[in-house]
């Protein structure tokens, strides 16, 4: 019996991986997608290595990785993640920072792992935007671009961008990214193929760990958590989390009453105002764009939220915390 349902088409993962990159960052990426498609006894990912021109790409020690295509080809992509390491903050290709913009007013969604979304940065395409780094290389992009959003987190999905941290983050990144298109299920079966047992949040490790964050041990809690903390932009619909979950939406709500004394979508309304109330006191960002990093409509609807459960209005809570009060 098939694991996940017969009618999933495949997502095309396009992967421009450039010279210097660190294996480890590809291979925590690129391998959940090998084994998502052997447990799922169907193509889910089809992969594409993407190079600079036909050449292979060294990495930074003795693996090499042969590309299937070269930056500027009409790949038809679903996702477009960049890995890179070495020096990123060198690179400085006009035919690939076009390109990558093109492929972003095509709708793709766009990554960056390790060095990464520095090039994603470079290519002007991070603006306005949450993001995050290999800490490696956070000061040096902090340096160059002081008015990005930079998050000292494992990765972290803003819309349309999603960036991480590199090393072994991809793999929870990927877990994310399982879980949104074929369930927390599955996404657990193929973490527990690679001995990932401990599967962390796109806040980690700056936070405590989810368990203690949320106070509960149960399986379809957590597991509804993880998909809201990585869809702080786009929010979920109640329905869509419950199937995370495996739940139904009555039952969700149910469980997350009786355990957190909130419904769920309370609850995610809550965690979306507690990431705005840190862009308030932690951020250049307008209203206008904190409100739409959070997922609000507009910064009237979010201004209107944020007053009712805090008491103030986030411009007032900005100057606040900026006055030390």
């Amino acid at each position: 019996m098939d694991i996940i349902g017969s009618n999933i088409s495949a997502l095309r993962m396009g992967v421009l991986v450039i010279d210097g990159f660190a294996m480890m960052s590809y291979a925590s990426l690129v391998e959940p997608m090998r084994a998502a498609n052997l447990l799922g006894r169907r193509p889910l990912f089809e992969m594409i290595n993407i190079g600079l021109t036909r050449d292979p790409i060294t990495s930074s020690g003795a693996a090499v990785v042969m590309p299937a295509a070269t930056v500027g080809d009409d790949l038809k992509l679903d996702y477009l993640f960049v890995v890179a390491g070495g020096d990123p903050s060198g690179f400085d290709d006009k035919h690939t920072f076009a390109w990558l913009s093109r492929q972003a007013r095509l709708g793709v969604q766009l990554g960056g792992v390790s060095g990464g979304p520095i090039i994603l940065a470079k290519a002007g395409l991070m603006t306005g935007r949450r993001m995050t780094v290999h800490w490696e290389h956070a000061n040096a992009l902090a340096e160059i671009s002081p008015h990005l959003l930079i998050e000292r987190t494992l990765f972290v999905i803003d819309r349309d961008r999603v960036t991480c941290a590199g090393g072994t983050a991809p793999m929870d990144l990927m877990h994310a990214l399982i879980a949104r298109h074929h369930g927390a299920p599955f996404a657990r079966l193929v973490s527990d193929w690679f001995l990932h047992t401990e599967i962390r949040p796109s806040v980690g490790p700056q936070r405590a760990g989810l368990v203690a964050r949320v106070g509960t041990t149960n399986a379809p809690i957590l597991d509804s958590v993880r998909a809201m903390e990585a869809n702080i932009a786009e929010p979920l619909t109640l329905n869509q989390i419950a199937e995370v979950a495996g739940l139904s939406p009555r039952q969700l709500n149910r469980l997350f009453t009786e355990k957190l004394g909130r419904t769920a979508m309370r609850y995610y309304r809550d965690l979306r105002l507690e990431t705005a109330q840190n862009l308030l006191g932690n951020s250049p960002l307008s209203l206008t764009e904190i409100a739409l990093a959070t997922g609000f409509a507009s910064s009237s609807h979010f201004s209107r939220v944020y007053a009712e459960a805090f008491g103030v209005s986030p411009s007032h809570s900005r100057t606040a915390r900026a006055l030390g009060v």
